[in-house]
């Protein structure tokens, strides 16, 4: 009776739909994981180049979700074999089967939504990843070369040409080190590559730095020939100041003459040292000194011209002191014709007004046998300047009404 109850259970099918269910099962396992796999070394890759993407976060949550149908999977095969193994009878087998495909199925489907979601930076990742090595050697080979060059190159003692090989050197010796991530292998990398190009240039520019120098000192030498004879007329023009208009009107004038002199002797010191660096065969210290000495030469000017436009300016003002104030009158009217056009008397009508004793005041201090010119310009100029600014408010106010 046993032996017949044992071939009746046998004879039930258990191992026979075990079997049928099991290719199913095992390839949409195989499948999932296939998925998963090549998702992961996409994100890995991602991590690796871009860090700052945080990939790795959105991908958790979707790796969780393959392991714990991978796990089910798994404790269910389990099962399974022993099922088979020991022909008994598996509780709800069928059912179990199809929880664990659906599993497996949504999880697959999970990294297909994610992959899809973010196929570009993914897809980049592992294209860079695997170019970084072909990357990093094609970089240290050029820079070798590059820095070879710059040793042989008979412009090797230029401040650029040994600047442009200590950066290259700097940026080998970054490369060699960065071996934590492919990522940090391929900025420096690509670090390399511009210290390597930009050391190319140099070495490229190093001969026309003879002639552009030559050109240069010739340049600042006329243009020191120049400013010298323009500061011929700063001392008569100050003199002109003192005896003409009030001493307050050149009180913040009276070291340009000092000071002018000074920057024009620098100037010519450092063209001297230009022209000794230029025979030294050193023709980028002496641009460098040419540029100076233009810097010296423009405060030369500067300090020139403000005695020489004081003296013209005052003297326009002496001829028709009603002029200046004209003209800033004309800017208080269209700024309270604004006010009145935007809709802001209320606010900056009042504030305008106060202008109009403010320009009356200063015409009316205009008085005495030696006025002072330059506080009546200066005092209006400051009146000119508040207007101009109160019209910039109302302009903004009323623009930030409209929107």
């Amino acid at each position: 009776m046993a032996g017949r109850r044992r071939g009746w259970f046998r004879s039930s099918g258990n191992s026979g739909w075990i079997q049928q269910a099991r290719p199913g099962l095992t390839a949409a396992f195989l499948d999932m994981d296939k998925r998963q796999s090549a998702a992961e070394a996409a994100v890995e890759a991602a991590t690796q180049m871009f860090p700052d993407r945080r990939l790795a976060a959105s991908w958790d949550p979707v790796r969780a979700r393959c392991y714990e149908a991978a796990g089910a999977y798994l404790a269910l095969n389990e099962e399974l074999d022993a099922a088979e193994r020991d022909d008994t009878a598996l509780p709800q087998g069928q059912a179990r089967v199809d929880a664990a495909l659906r599993q497996l199925n949504d999880a697959a489907r999970a990294v297909d939504g994610f992959y899809s979601g973010n196929q570009g930076q993914l897809e980049h990742a592992v294209a860079l990843l695997g170019t970084v090595p072909q990357l990093v050697q094609q970089v240290t080979l050029a820079a070798a070369r590059v820095r070879g060059q710059a040793a042989e190159s008979p412009y090797a003692n230029y401040p650029s040409v040994r600047a442009g090989a200590a950066a290259v050197d700097e940026a080998l010796i970054t490369v060699e080190a960065a071996a934590a991530t492919p990522g940090a292998r391929r900025e420096a990398a690509n670090r390399l590559d511009a210290a390597t190009r930009e050391l190319s240039e140099t070495l490229a520019q190093a001969p026309s730095r003879q002639a552009a120098a030559t050109t240069a000192i010739s340049s600042v030498r006329t243009r020191l020939d120049a400013v010298r004879t323009r500061s011929e007329r700063l001392d008569p023009a100050f003199s002109a100041l003192l005896r003409e208009f009030n001493a307050a009107s050149s009180a913040d004038l009276a070291n340009n003459g000092r000071e002018s002199q000074r920057a024009i002797d620098a100037a010519d010191a450092a063209l001297s040292g230009a022209r000794a660096a230029l025979a030294e065969n050193n023709p980028e210290f002496a641009l460098d000194l040419t540029t100076s000495a233009r810097e010296h030469l423009a405060d030369a000017d500067r300090l020139v011209d403000a005695v020489t436009k004081r003296l013209t300016l005052l003297r326009e003002v002496r001829e028709n002191p009603q002029d200046k104030a004209k003209a800033v009158r004309f800017r208080l009217r269209d700024a309270q014709m604004l006010a009145v056009g935007r809709g802001l008397a209320d606010e900056w009508g009042s504030v305008l007004d106060a202008q109009v004793e403010r320009i009356d005041r200063i015409t009316e201090a205009l008085s005495g046998r030696h006025p002072d010119y330059w506080a009546y310009v200066a005092e209006l100029d400051t009146v000119g300047d508040f207007i101009a600014g109160v019209v910039d408010r109302m302009r903004k106010q009323a623009g930030s009404r409209r929107e």
